[in-house]
């Protein structure tokens, strides 16, 4: 796309705090810039919200908390509906602006828009099914009755990674189940939400359903928010540290929670699986969205009689992918997102060479402007490597073999992290027998993508709790009333 699009679209784009159904300026008129990653250079720059900033998002909330929670079920339906066409409408803006922001290849940003369009489709169908019961007390006496209720006022914290789909996919269950929000995206990636959030002012949701703070001062603007006795949930999507940090400060108040955390996702290939579609599933699991994703493949566990085999296939796949700024065609490695994230990354896999694993493709940044590093696959890989028992985020591979099925089982379960693993096997005995013994909350048998919006979306131990997605993923919004009545 030319240079005055790209310039037109960022000037399209509010830049301000989206409060109470207006734009305005931060306190003070702060402002935080928004970086290329694929070029370092300025984007463009938002409001950088304050404390009081945060505080005002929350008081417009819960100010319109009474009246959404009465709008009827299908109005909020047709909303929902309405902002699905206009979002799948907009594709292409939607994803030039993630291309942009954070660096994704452009038709994977299209993929993006269509799976994260696709949250408030599902939503707006479920709207309209929130239901509760009528029963008989086993003594007759009484009329039991159960009714859902929204949650109430709800803080919602994005990542950088999937600044659109992480957006929708709470917003779209929050919207349905009759919750208002304040939104508090990643300060990397808040042009997504912005536009998200005009959109949906487009479609007519609302004076202060929605609230949007940006921010480079998240701890600070969010912890009064959590500790506020009129905020009833706390949704958050990043990584298990800061995960763990807001769950302290949310029992004060016992928030409802839904967290979705870091992963250490194993990618296990058996002896029977047929290699092509292994390798065809790895390069899904691993290199979607750059490896910058907590669904990333992390470990590959391959059968010592196909380790070579597969490796080899792996290695040539993975060399052959173009790297290059997002927006440029053919590309199919954007950069990542900070210089801080690559460095984090080649740290990996300068510890893991430096223990003994084989770099057979890759292994270093990419020279030039932009944090950018080459896809790497990394054979041999010692137990003791750091990057078997950390989260990457990034195009790196670490492969190790595994004995037998027991042995693969107990090697994947080796970590505390449990929110996706992989397999591929001919043998269906096998891939149930596995996927039940896995400590995950989500398992991939013969594929390389485990996210849907109709399935839900979350993991167990180190991973966090709660569901996103599918039938599971409104009740996180929904309260359950018992009402008895005396005949």
């Amino acid at each position: 796309m030319p240079a005055l699009s790209q310039k037109a679209l960022l000037e399209s784009v509010p830049t301000q705090l989206f409060i109470g159904g207006e734009w305005r300026a931060a306190e003070a008129g702060a402002t935080l810039d928004v970086f290329d990653p694929a070029t370092g250079r300025v984007l463009t720059s938002v409001a950088d919200g304050s404390p009081a900033d945060g505080m005002a998002a929350l008081d417009a909330a819960v100010a319109a908390q009474a009246d959404w929670a009465k709008v009827a079920p299908r109005d909020r339906s047709e909303l929902l509906r309405a902002a699905f066409e206009k979002l799948v409408e907009r594709t292409e803006e939607f994803a030039l602006l993630m291309t942009l922001e954070m660096g994704k290849p452009l038709a994977e940003a299209r993929g993006e828009v269509a799976y994260g369009a696709e949250f408030f489709r599902w939503f707006a169908e479920e709207a309209v099914r929130i239901h509760g019961r009528y029963a008989v007390a086993p003594n007759g006496a009484t009329r039991l009755i159960t009714t859902k209720q929204p949650v109430g006022p709800t803080l919602m914290i994005t990542p950088w990674n999937f600044p659109l789909a992480m957006g929708t996919r709470k917003i779209g269950p929050a919207i349905a189940a009759g919750c208002t929000m304040v939104v508090k995206p990643a300060h990397e990636t808040p042009l997504s939400m912005l536009a998200l959030a005009q959109l949906l002012e487009e479609v007519g949701l609302p004076k202060g359903v929605l609230n949007v703070v940006t921010t480079s001062h998240s701890g600070a603007v969010m912890e009064p928010l959590i500790r506020d006795n009129r905020a009833r949930k706390l949704t958050f999507t990043g990584s298990t540290g800061v995960g763990k940090k807001l769950v302290e400060q949310s029992s004060e108040q016992l928030l409802r929670l839904s967290m979705e955390l870091g992963g250490n996702a194993p990618f296990l290939v058996f002896e029977d699986a047929d290699i092509d579609a292994a390798v065809a599933g790895a390069m899904l699991a691993k290199m979607r969205n750059i490896g910058e994703a907590c669904t990333s493949a992390n470990r590959f566990f391959v059968h010592e009689s196909v380790a070579a085999e597969f490796s080899e296939k792996f290695a040539a796949r993975m060399g052959a992918l173009t790297v290059g700024k997002g927006t440029v065609k053919g590309v199919d490695v954007g950069p990542l997102i900070t210089e801080k994230a690559r460095a984090g990354v080649d740290e990996l896999v300068q510890d893991a060479v430096a223990k003994g694993a084989r770099a057979l493709t890759g292994g270093a940044p990419v020279p030039g402007k932009g944090f950018f590093y080459a896809p790497t696959v990394l054979a041999d890989v010692p137990a003791t490597a750091r990057v078997l028992g950390e989260e990457i985020f990034g195009p790196v591979a670490p492969i190790t073999t595994f004995r037998d099925e027991s042995d693969a089982i107990s090697r994947a379960n080796a970590t505390e992290y449990g929110l996706v693993g992989y397999l591929f096997t001919k043998d269906l005995a096998r891939a149930i027998r596995v996927a039940e013994a896995l400590e995950f909350g989500m398992v991939g048998i013969n594929q390389g993508i485990v996210s849907n919006p109709a399935a839900p979306f979350g993991g167990v131990k180190h991973s966090g709790y709660g569901r996103e997605g599918g039938f599971e993923g409104i009740e996180e919004y929904l309260e359950t009333k018992y009402i008895g009545i005396a005949l």
